[in-house]
């Protein structure tokens, strides 16, 4: 290698190495958070059956304004409420159907409202408006199960998760090229790596029946 040549790659493995370390540190403040959220909620969902939990169930009930009943004729299929219908829920009950699916048959309306550790429901009668709501709350450790799994959380959510797994991608990735510049200094580094590849894959292949 030349003398001007030197040089030149001095300062490609400064910029390189620059780079690497911009985008590693910027992925984990990222993730940071959601990793430690989705490490502690892997935890507690692996130990789901003996993490009790103790549903709590509130039964809601109120009246249809009868101008609004002449909205629910005609309906059927999983045609939504119509928006001042969802409005006279709401302010009755404090629940929101707006938008969501409803089943309609030749006496009620219902609509089914999953959310992160809990559910719930609405059925209006469509001949006397009576409006019956049921809300199930399971806790928190299952509000923050729920999210690790995306269930029930709206398009929101799923697309943070997106955001945060292509994050840990970036992140994962900078990290092993840093470990790749690294290594000649530290001779357990691919010993290392490479047991954290084995090892799960060992266990997937002769523990796991």
């Amino acid at each position: 290698m030349t003398a001007t040549a030197r040089p030149a790659k001095r300062r490609w493995r400064s910029w390189y190495l620059k780079q690497l370390h911009t985008w590693h540190w910027v992925s984990a403040a990222v993730s940071l958070v959601a990793m430690l959220l989705f490490s502690v909620t892997g935890i507690t969902l692996n130990h789901a059956a003996t993490i009790s939990a103790k549903p709590v169930t509130a039964e809601r009930r109120g009246t249809l304004p009868a101008p609004l009943l002449a909205q629910l004729a005609g309906k059927s299929g999983d045609t939504p409420l119509p928006s001042a219908v969802s409005a006279a829920v709401r302010q009755a009950v404090d629940l929101d159907p707006g938008g969501r699916p409803g089943e309609w048959s030749d006496g009620e309306v219902y609509v089914a409202l999953p959310r992160p550790g809990g559910d719930g429901w609405v059925s209006i009668d469509r001949a006397t408006g009576a409006i019956t709501a049921e809300v199930t709350d399971r806790g928190w450790i299952s509000y923050l199960n729920d999210l690790h799994k995306g269930r029930n959380a709206g398009s929101a959510w799923f697309w943070f998760i997106d955001v945060f797994a292509a994050a840990c991608v970036l992140f994962t990735l900078t990290g092993l090229l840093l470990l790749q510049l690294h290594a000649r200094h530290r001779k357990s580094t691919w010993p290392i790596v490479i047991a954290g590849l084995v090892l799960p894959v060992v266990i997937a292949v002769f523990l796991i029946h």
